[in-house]
């Protein structure tokens, strides 16, 4: 099984382009106009038209279908086609599916995307106010009678029992977002480009659920991004220097549920994000000390600091120590907390950047970069590379 050993997919394909529209809280356009103006900046940024494109990939929650895609960007025939679940966890994993395609055959040219109007449209941080009777839904029946009702609300049970068994107070949330917010302020695509938060800040900000503050939670945001995939040989031709998939992978631990994995054993963990961290180390071939730069989902503080911990930056409730001291390059671009909230798959689009060597917050020699997607519910990672 690949839970327990090396895959083939690494360094077999390349991320060639990356095209997002304005970050913003009320984008006066339609989802399916942000997708198709992100999918076409994308293809322009790889030097490729929208006739080479045979594949798309996006999150089962994406409101443009593929094929509406192509038709409204002028594609053609499709050969490949894909859609992942579990919200913001999908982001890494809609790449790892391009790539895949690619490695098989399948398809040449792969545009994963993802827009939404998720500010000025629904609001994901408003919770459960309607759902269809499902067996996924069934599992939110032992929460949202006693008021569990909200994102937030959700990540709180774990947050408050990680500073209970670690003996921490919310002061260490705080240093994940001033950190974010620092990036963000120096950003011009940040819808906090210029405007910092200092530790007193974070903790004058209103409570949202105890121990969450308002600047322990990420934004909702109106946009789009779309990222490019082909085989690394292609990529080589492409006027962009590549960024490699040097391992991709999914995972979902025992007793998963979305967001309320409250019956297991221990819950100052994330044990999903372990089964990725595991297989990436596996397939990469590298550990913690050789990455350069850290792009973790940072929907809420508390669990940056549990991906670190999963991932073996440091031991388990050191992470807070790890973030203050800087010794990880983290979520250059201002994160979810400071860039904008686009289900992860902004970051993406800042690890190739950093690889690319045109970060606005450039890491100096960034040739590895660790990428996260969402967490609390089945989720993905990647580790790119540059090429050579």
């Amino acid at each position: 099984m690949s839970v327990r050993r090396r895959d083939r997919l690494g360094g077999r394909a390349a991320i060639v382009g990356i095209g997002a529209t304005e970050f913003s809280k009320d984008s006066g356009r339609s989802e399916l106009r942000l997708a198709v103006e992100a999918v076409r900046a994308a293809l322009d940024d790889a030097g490729l038209t929208p006739a080479d494109v045979d594949g798309l990939v996006t999150f089962s929650m994406d409101t443009s279908p593929e094929i509406t895609v192509a038709q409204a960007a002028g594609m053609a025939e499709l050969s490949f086609f894909s859609r992942v679940h579990y919200g913001g966890g999908a982001a890494c994993a809609t790449v790892q599916q391009a790539a895949l395609a690619v490695a098989a055959g399948v398809a040449e040219v792969v545009v994963c995307y993802r827009a939404f109007n998720e500010r000025s449209g629904r609001r994901f941080g408003s919770g459960v106010q309607h759902r269809e009777p499902s067996a996924e839904g069934a599992a939110l029946g032992w929460t949202l009678p006693f008021g569990l009702l909200t994102p937030a609300s959700w990540v709180a049970m774990a947050a408050q029992r990680y500073l209970h068994a670690h003996g921490l107070s919310p002061e260490v949330f705080g240093r994940v977002a001033v950190l974010g917010r620092r990036y963000a302020a120096t950003n011009p695509a940040a819808y906090f480009h210029g405007r910092p938060i200092t530790l007193a800040e974070h903790a004058a900000s209103r409570w949202i659920v105890e121990p969450l503050r308002l600047l322990d939670c990420c934004q909702e945001t109106d946009g789009g991004q779309a990222l490019v995939v082909t085989s690394v040989e292609r990529a080589r031709d492409l006027p962009r220097p590549p960024a490699v998939i040097a391992a991709a992978a999914q995972g979902a631990g025992r007793a998963q549920e979305q967001m309320t994995s409250f019956y297991r054993d221990d819950l100052t963990g994330l044990p999903e994000m372990g089964v990725v961290a595991r297989q990436l180390w596996r397939t990469s071939g590298m550990r913690p000390a050789d990455v350069d730069v850290g792009i973790l989902y940072d929907h809420f503080t508390p669990f940056v600091l549990m991906q670190l911990e999963e991932f073996g930056f440091c031991g388990p409730g050191e992470a807070a120590d790890l973030v203050a001291g800087e010794r990880l390059p983290l979520n250059t671009h201002g994160g979810q907390l400071g860039e904008a909230y686009l289900h992860g798959m902004n970051g993406i689009a800042e690890a190739v950047r950093q690889l690319r060597g045109t970060a606005v917050n450039q890491v100096p020699g960034a040739g590895r970069v660790l990428v996260t997607a969402g967490t609390g519910v089945p989720t993905s990672g990647l580790i790119l590379r540059s090429d050579g």
